[in-house]
């Protein structure tokens, strides 16, 4: 039986088949819940997260908009965490979610906080 969640699934590890992360180059990975959403940074061959943000975090969860808004807010907020860290670029791994909506929204954010990817 292939419900909504084993699809995605499918996709998530086609998408890990090529898409990898280094200390260097890490990983940006998009976790996307119906209430909130969760970006981190991580390296693969180590296999540690380098930076991570959600908008669940205090100064985001105080901000009044729409999900989509606060997407923005997360991307914004892992690319300030990255480039504190001296990375700028970074892969983008979308989870198996399709490139719109909030998973764009949070590729947008970071992109204007100066990642690359």
């Amino acid at each position: 039986m292939s419900t909504k969640v084993n699809r995605r699934q499918k996709i998530r590890y086609r998408i890990r088949k090529k898409v990898s992360g280094t200390a260097k180059n890490p990983r940006l990975s998009v976790f996307r819940s119906n209430s909130d959403i969760y970006v981190q940074l991580i390296d693969d061959t180590n296999g540690t997260t380098l930076a991570s943000a959600s908008s669940r975090d205090k100064d985001i969860k105080a901000q009044q908009g729409t999900k989509s808004e606060k997407s923005v807010l997360v991307g914004k907020a892992v690319a300030a965490k990255a480039l504190a860290l001296g990375i700028t670029q970074c892969v983008f791994d979308r989870s198996g979610y399709l490139y719109h909506g909030r998973v764009k929204s949070v590729a947008d954010g970071a992109r204007e906080g100066g990642l690359q990817f």
